[in-house]
């Protein structure tokens, strides 16, 4: 029986491969996005955290700990400062990722462009063996009728 061949598979393959690539990449900056959005939240715990135990210091009605207070407003201002730095490199993953995934999109519609290729030559292959059965079938038919009628 006769089999589809299409000559252009390890085009297809190569795009297949291009696009597993491009959504590797994109799932890893998507990890160091929720890395990051992870830490930012971290430091706004923490600065919470030592908020609350700042004013706890400073209203506790007793003896006000300044050395205690300073420590504590450094602490803050610390996890202040790392969760900036957080968000600076969070814009940059995103810039990334908006790259990324345009990047990935393109290579999904390069893939789908050979398929699309792939199935109309399988579909314009089927057509051409079933016009060629079909002659087959009526050369067939039409030596039948001239020896019965001979």
């Amino acid at each position: 029986m006769a089999r589809f061949v299409f000559k252009l598979d390890p085009v297809l393959e190569q795009r297949r491969r291009e696009e597993r690539e491009q959504m590797r990449k994109v799932a890893e900056l998507e990890r160091e996005r929720l890395a990051i959005e992870d830490e930012i939240r971290s430091c706004r715990r923490a600065m919470d955290q030592e908020r609350s135990d700042l004013r706890d210091l400073l209203g506790a009605g007793q003896r006000v700990d300044l050395r205690g207070a300073r420590m504590q407003a450094s602490v803050s201002l610390r996890e202040m400062s790392r969760a900036q730095r957080a968000v600076l490199r969070l814009a940059g993953v995103h810039k990334q990722l908006i790259g990324a995934r345009t990047a990935l999109l393109e290579a999904s519609k390069r893939r789908k462009s050979v398929e699309m290729l792939r199935d109309r030559r399988r579909a314009q292959w089927a057509d051409e063996l079933s016009r060629r059965e079909d002659r087959e079938l009526d050369d067939m038919s039409v030596m039948r009728s001239r020896r019965e009628a001979s």
